[in-house]
Parts: structure tokens; C-alpha cells; sequence
């Protein structure tokens, strides 16, 4: 095979003409979309009607409208696919479910999508919903989900459609670990990514079919990995971990990432930019030329007028929630993914900070939030109801819980063992402060752990508040199923971010040394 990378769409569109037997596929691109059906702010939450006019906003549904129109109209050939994780992340998931998504998607024509970890967050029987409201396959190839009656015989491993009289084969993978990371429930289970990619591979192969597709909501590394130990797969298309690909500041990599003879793109999150790759297939199905690049949904693509008004009739019973002013703000709090994932950062002390004020007078002594959960920065200024819902979306309550020093260590431990991958499981903590070290062995990295100004005691029992989600094991924290006298049902974490931040007067917000890496 022979691969060369074209300076654009133009060239691959020269070079078409060039062999009769060639086929040129234009590849359009989203993932974790998180129901950003409305412009976001450069922080990728809210942006308001003012700014979006004055141009300072980026993505939202009517936008990708256009764009996608408009890149359509520039290919022979095309597919409209994302990597997963529609679900979850403003007001507009909470109250419509996954009824706006499967609306919105249906509207800009996709061919199919990969099964994300928060299309679990409600268990099987919205995600059954979605999937029947939807004109497309949504497809997860690394589960048996024989054994639950909601998904078996309907949720799909693989597709194949017909574009432009061509095979082209779809095939959707889901995290390994979607059982911590969600709430699918005891009857899916989860299996090793790159041998369940290479079963429908082989399937599809003896079928004929020689261009194929995977949708993979797995994170960038893994999609390397798969990309190295299977043959077949000729474009992974990714999610989970926001990754933005290309030569713009901010990008991981090159669009497409070579590995081997796969194509890996994705295209960051929010809908702030549409993936286009464009790929030129020999008659057997190798990759021949493959270009392309994230495009950019700032203000320079229209908003189609239809979507904006559709979107703007959805968002009437959600404007009286979030558009109240619940507190003011000195500064930016930055809650950017790459820093609450990797070390403290200024919104993690604030989650964190609000979760201990709320019930240090019960007994409790440390906070520990999961990093992952913190979905979005605040802008300075006036900070709505609806900004703390789009950092904090998913509806969690505080748990409170007692357990030894010895398992708040195992916990810390387990927060840092995945910091390679930017995972959502590191801890932002308050009442207590720890070092960590990522290149000692697991089970070390963890060092100099303070409750209170002094070192923990690991026989000691201490009380904790953290949220029901990783309370009940998510995100690895299984340590903590067994905690005493646990209670779940605490006030939403939301409204405990809401009302700290307003009992501050205006909050500036700050780090100050309580996680620390050697």
C-alpha cells in the first residue's frame, strides 16, 4: 500500500480522476457532542445571545448545519458519523433526555454513531429510546449485551451501507470500562477492544467489504492501540478524551494520525469543530491519499435560521432555571479538562471546598471529587445557574461515608493510575492534601497525605463526602461500596456549588498547593 498525504480537498479531488477504479470518500466527523445544541463560549459553556451576535461563539446545532451542508456540497462522495457521547452536559439533556439528540441527528442526516460511556448514564432503557427515536444505526461491538433484553437483538456490532453503490463497513466500540465509568447495568458486559474490532472485521472482509470505518469512543492511545493490533481497519473515528487533532495550537497530533495503515482523527468536543477527512480508496480498499482537518464552527459559518428557532422553542422551560444569577465571580475559574485530570485545579478546590463546607458539621473530614466530573469552565462576572449546571451536569448527589486512612490512600492511589490517559478518575480533594509520583509503582505513587494539617493514620476512621456516583464505585473507586453508615441522598452538587459560590460574596478563585507532583 502506499499512503501520501494531499494538501487538501482540491488535490484529492485532481487525483480522482486520474484512475477509473479509484473512490474518493469524504469522511464528516463529531464527537462528544455533550448537548451542546447552543453556541458555547470559548470556555465551552454558555455564550449569550450578545456574544454569539458579536461573534465571540462556536459550534451549536445551527451551525453544523450549514457546515455540514456546505461539505457535502464539496464531495463526490460522503458519510456524516460520530464517536460518541451525544448525551449529557447542559440543562438540555437533563430535561429532554435523549429526545433533542436523536431530533438534532435525524435533521443533519448521519450515517452512524458509536455507543458512548454517558449514553449509559440513565441505564439501558434511555438509551433503548434513543436508539428507536433515530434514523441511523448506533452500533457497540465490544459488549455482549445478550443478556439484556433492552439492547439484545437491537444493538448492533457492526453495519454496512451502501455509498454511492460501494461498501463501506461501520463499526462502533465503547470504553472497556464503561461499567465504572456509567451506569449500564449488571447485564452488559464489556469486552477488549481490539480482538471485538477485528472479529467484525474479518466477518465484513469474507462479505466483501474492504473500506471500513471504526467509531471509537475509546481515547486516542487506545485508538493506537487498535490501530496496531488489528488488519482491516482503514479510518478510526474517536472520542472519549476531546481530542483535537491537526496543526492548530492545542492539537495532540496530525490529522489523520498515521498508524500503520490507519487513519485516526477526531475533532476536540462540543460541536466547536466538524471533522472532514477526505480518503481515496484503491479498488481493493487501501488508502491511497487521505487529507483533511477539523473545521472550526466560529463565526464565520452561518447559523441556519430553521435550527436556531427549533433550538431556541426547546430551550423556553430551561430559561427561567438558567438564566437566574446566582453569584459573581472575580476571575475565570478554570475548569479545563487536561488540568482537573492531571493535577489541582481552581475548580476542582471550588467542588471540592463546597462539598466539605456543606457537611463538615456532620463529622466529615475530607472531600474527594472526581475530576471527570467537572465538565466546563466560568467565565468572570456574573455566573448563572446554568453555567454551575454545564460544569456540573450530571445531576449527582453528596455522599457521606466513614471508612479507614488506609482506603482514602487506596482511593488517592486509584485516582493517579490513569493519568496517562487524562482519565476522569484523579481526585480534586479538600481537608486533606497528598503528593503523588506517576512514575513510581502502582501502589507508591501516593505520599506525605494530610487530613487536617496532619498525616493520616491508616487505622483511623474518617468521615468523607464525595458524590453517589463515585460513592458507588464509579470511575474505580470500588473502595468505597463498603464505607459505614453511608448515605447517598444528599443535596445535588450543583446547587451546593451554587449556593458555596454565592455565600462567598465575589469568589476568586485559586490553587494553593494541596495536590502536589514530584
Amino acid at each position: 500500500m502506499t499512503f501520501r498525504l494531499l494538501a487538501g480537498t482540491a488535490a484529492l479531488a485532481l487525483s480522482a480522476g486520474t484512475a477509473l477504479a479509484d473512490f474518493p470518500l469524504t469522511i464528516l466527523h463529531t464527537n462528544d457532542f455533550h448537548a451542546r445544541f447552543e453556541p458555547i463560549s470559548k470556555y465551552d459553556s454558555g455564550c449569550s445571545a450578545e456574544d454569539n451576535t458579536a461573534g465571540e461563539c462556536f459550534g451549536g446545532s445551527a451551525r453544523l448545519v450549514t457546515a455540514i451542508k456546505e461539505a457535502r456540497e464539496r464531495a463526490e462522495n460522503s458519510i456524516l458519523v460520530d464517536g460518541g457521547d451525544q448525551f449529557q452536559g447542559t440543562l438540555f439533556y437533563t430535561y429532554y433526555k435523549g429526545k433533542l439528540a436523536a431530533e438534532m441527528m435525524n435533521k443533519l442526516g448521519y450515517d452512524g454513531m458509536t455507543v458512548g460511556n454517558h449514553e449509559f448514564d440513565d441505564g439501558p432503557e434511555v438509551l433503548r429510546g434513543f436508539m428507536d427515536a433515530l434514523d441511523f444505526p448506533i452500533l457497540m461491538s465490544n459488549a455482549d449485551v445478550s443478556g439484556e433484553p433492552l439492547l439484545a437483538d437491537v444493538l448492533k456490532k457492526s453495519v454496512v451501507i451502501d455509498v454511492n453503490g460501494e461498501k463501506v463497513g461501520l463499526i462502533g466500540l465503547t470504553p472497556q470500562d464503561t461499567d465504572e465509568l456509567a451506569s449500564p447495568g449488571p447485564n452488559v458486559i464489556f469486552t477488549d477492544p481490539a480482538g471485538a474490532v477485528q472479529h467484525e472485521v474479518d466477518r465484513m472482509t469474507e462479505e466483501g467489504v474492504n473500506k471500513i470505518v471504526v467509531l471509537s469512543h475509546s481515547d486516542y492511545n487506545v485508538d493506537k492501540r487498535v490501530a496496531e493490533n488489528t488488519t482491516g481497519v482503514d479510518v478510526i473515528v474517536g472520542g472519549h478524551t476531546n481530542t483535537l487533532l491537526g496543526d492548530m495550537d492545542g492539537a495532540e497530533g496530525p490529522y489523520p494520525t498515521m498508524v500503520g495503515d490507519t487513519a485516526i482523527v477526531s475533532a476536540y468536543a462540543y460541536g466547536k469543530f466538524l471533522g472532514e477527512l477526505n480518503v481515496l480508496f484503491d479498488d481493493e480498499g487501501n488508502i491511497k491519499e487521505a487529507s483533511g482537518a477539523p473545521i472550526i464552527m466560529d463565526a464565520a459559518v452561518t447559523e441556519d435560521q430553521t435550527t436556531v428557532d427549533r433550538i431556541a422553542e426547546a430551550a423556553k422551560p430551561l430559561d427561567e432555571i438558567r438564566n437566574k444569577v446566582v453569584a459573581e465571580t472575580t476571575e475565570a475559574i478554570d475548569g479545563d479538562k487536561n488540568a482537573c485530570r492531571t493535577g489541582e485545579c481552581q475548580m476542582g478546590n471550588l467542588v471540592a471546598d463546597a462539598m466539605l463546607a456543606r457537611v463538615k458539621d456532620q463529622g466529615i473530614d475530607v472531600a474527594i471529587a472526581n475530576g471527570g466530573g467537572l465538565r466546563a469552565s466560568i467565565d468572570s462576572g456574573e455566573v448563572t445557574m446554568g453555567e454551575v449546571l454545564t460544569v456540573l451536569p450530571f445531576q449527582n448527589t453528596l455522599s457521606t461515608f466513614q471508612t479507614k486512612g488506609s482506603v482514602i490512600v487506596e482511593a488517592l492511589e486509584n485516582g493517579v493510575s490513569q493519568l496517562e490517559d487524562v482519565a476522569g478518575r484523579f481526585p480534586q480533594v479538600a481537608g486533606l492534601s497528598f503528593t503523588f509520583d506517576p512514575a513510581a509503582e502502582p501502589g507508591s505513587r501516593i505520599s506525605d497525605v494530610m487530613v487536617d494539617g496532619a498525616p493520616i493514620e491508616p487505622e483511623k476512621t474518617y468521615g468523607v463526602v464525595t458524590n453517589n456516583y463515585v460513592r458507588n464505585g464509579g470511575d474505580g473507586y470500588a473502595m468505597f461500596v463498603a464505607g459505614e453508615n453511608a448515605y447517598d441522598y444528599g443535596p445535588d452538587l450543583a446547587d451546593v456549588t451554587a449556593e458555596y459560590l454565592a455565600a462567598q460574596g465575589p469568589y476568586t478563585p485559586y490553587t494553593d498547593g494541596r495536590i502536589t507532583r514530584k
